[in-house]
């Protein structure tokens, strides 16, 4: 048995009208080379498409383990001679095994194709194709082979030619839009680069090609790459190609080629596949060249928040080039994600985006660049002179305020929170929330240090108050707001053992429980019988725990002034942690 395959590395594919992309050429083609101007085709005339890669001759009866798939078999029917019933069955088998075509050539030892042969062949649209007597088996091979190593060989100078214009525009400064044109201009279709959240990052080609891209899911579909592609369009022909945008192990998103009328050609894919490597490294360079202006913006207005960048004047003439408007009223919004414990202070210990703590997971440096990009996204639609930095474990907003400086958020700032948490919810795959606080409003950059403070205050005591997704005001915190103005710490946890005594431990269940009995109480104003209610204590019970709690810290029942420290106390016990 003869093999002969036509391979010479990275593929030239060909699209046939089933949307299936292989190497090769068509039946159709192959019936047109000299050495097969006397073949004809006796049956399967629906099968013309399928691509030839290989060809084989058939020498022995057990072909079937020794076929390989888009192969033209070459016979005579001598394997067959003594046992001509196989041939009943033997197109059935061949097409199974995803063979392209069988050519058959009359003589000694087949006078004839049975006609179960050639009724098989074209019911499956297998073609079936008689060969004269006169042709060799050797020129068919010698001439199918050198037209299919002829065709990927131009396929391969084209595709070289396209990838060194394609790197040179890139070399002379051009981005993605001028990479989408230019693919488009050589394919003569609509092409799209999309991100792995499918945003649209450049198009070119007709709108309306454009716009049913946009809708278009590429994941839902089998990416094409050097296997080859099974993508097909709504109407049975391949009207779109999608090769994966790869770089460094990442996927970057897809480059899509469309065309309603399904005219892709086979070489469409090998130039797709090189405008999937140019356009990987323009989106790293994009992502290198952000990463490097987002960790100068953050570093800046890092020391702007820590009060060393200098000032008034120089801050907003810099900012003003980040396209930042300081220079009028502004409020500071922290926005922190929840359910990670938040290390330090303020503005001074902020860490930029860019410099990643130990421990930080993939997921949380995704979930954090999430958030950013939520809030980049909501400040440019409502407010396009907000600042807006990633540092490492929150996002900072400098927004437009209003007001004299101690009213609570405006709408707009309101609106923009809402509108980041749903963005940010809408694209992060685990249920994730944030909180948010905001500062009163300032009118100066001197005095945003003071402001980003207050907004880091509203966003931990939100949280502390009120759970995960708090969004909190600095001037509606009340008494806790008081209480965060406290410098010291310890002066605070000195207090709060002073007034409390042994209540103030979480050591003991019974200490534990007896000062929520005390903090109900106040709640309700020493009112015994809702106190009771609440507790689901009987009103004899609680009237022991009163005796008790009165012989550990006073008689806060009669003396206003204890019963005022005993409710700060527990404010800031309730503020532990924060």
């Amino acid at each position: 048995m003869s093999y002969i395959s036509a391979d010479p590395g990275p593929p030239a594919l060909r699209l046939a009208s089933t949307g299936t992309l292989t190497h090769g050429l068509p039946v159709g083609e192959v019936l047109g080379v000299s050495t097969l101007n006397g073949a004809r085709l006796i049956a399967g005339r629906a099968g013309l498409d399928r691509v030839v890669q290989r060809l084989n001759v058939m020498e022995v009866p057990d072909v079937l383990p020794w076929v390989k798939p888009n192969e033209l078999l070459l016979t005579t029917g001598y394997p067959l001679r003594n046992t001509p019933q196989s041939l009943d069955t033997l197109i059935a088998d061949l097409d199974e095994r995803g063979l392209a075509a069988l050519a058959i050539k009359l003589g000694p030892y087949l006078d004839a194709v049975p006609a179960e042969m050639v009724a098989q062949a074209d019911r499956r649209g297998f073609p079936l194709i008689l060969l004269p007597p006169d042709v060799g088996f050797d020129d068919i091979l010698n001439q199918v082979l050198t037209d299919i190593l002829n065709r990927q060989a131009g396929v391969l100078a084209r595709t070289e030619e396209v990838h060194r214009a394609l790197v040179q525009i890139v070399l002379c400064g051009g981005g993605l839009q001028e990479v989408v044109d230019e693919v488009a201009s050589l394919l003569d279709v609509a092409v799209v680069v999309l991100d792995g959240e499918q945003r649209v990052l450049a198009a070119a080609g007709p709108d309306e090609d454009v716009a049913a891209m946009r809708a278009f899911d590429a994941d839902r579909h089998t990416a094409c790459g050097r296997g080859g592609c099974g993508v097909t369009g709504a109407h049975g022909t391949a009207d779109h190609l999608v090769v994966p945008v790869m770089a460094g192990g990442f996927d970057h998103g897809r480059i899509v080629a469309f065309s309603p009328g399904g005219a892709l050609r086979g070489t469409d894919l090998g130039i797709l596949e090189r405008a999937a490597t140019v356009t990987a490294l323009v989106v790293t360079k994009q992502q290198a060249v952000a990463a490097v202006e987002s960790k100068y913006r953050a570093d800046f207005l890092r020391d702007v928040l820590a009060g060393r960048a200098g000032d008034d004047d120089r801050i907003i003439a810099h900012c003003d080039g980040f396209g930042w408007d300081l220079d009028r009223p502004m409020m500071v919004v922290v926005a922190e994600l929840d359910g990670r414990a938040r290390g330090g202070g303020g503005g001074t210990g902020a860490e930029p985006d860019g410099g990643t703590r130990g421990g930080r997971g993939a997921e949380e440096r995704s979930a954090q660049e999430r958030l950013a990009a939520a809030w980049t996204a909501a400040a440019r639609r409502h407010d396009r002179g907000a600042a807006v930095v990633s540092f490492a474990h929150e996002v900072v907003a400098i927004v437009g305020g209003d007001g004299d400086g101690s009213d609570p958020p405006s709408a707009p700032v309101q609106t923009m929170i809402k509108e980041a948490a749903a963005v940010f919810a809408e694209h992060v795959p685990v249920r994730r929330t944030f909180s948010s606080g905001v500062s009163r409003t300032v009118r100066s950059p001197a005095a945003l240090p003071e402001a980003y403070e207050q907004a880091v205050k509203a966003v931990r005591v939100g949280r502390q108050l009120h759970g995960p997704g708090a969004r909190a005001h600095f001037d509606q915190l009340g008494v806790y707001r008081l209480l965060s103005l406290v410098s010291d710490p310890e002066e605070l946890h000195a207090f709060v053992r002073e007034t409390l005594g042994d209540l103030a431990s979480d050591a003991e269940p019974e200490l534990v429980d007896l000062r929520r009995t005390l903090q109900v109480l106040l709640e309700t104003n020493l009112n015994v019988a809702e106190t009771a209610r609440r507790l689901h204590f009987h009103y004899n019970t609680l009237r022991y725990r009163i005796g008790k709690l009165e012989r550990m810290l006073g008689a806060f029942t009669e003396d206003a002034h204890l019963r005022l420290n005993l409710t700060l106390a527990l404010h800031v016990l309730r503020m532990r942690g924060i």
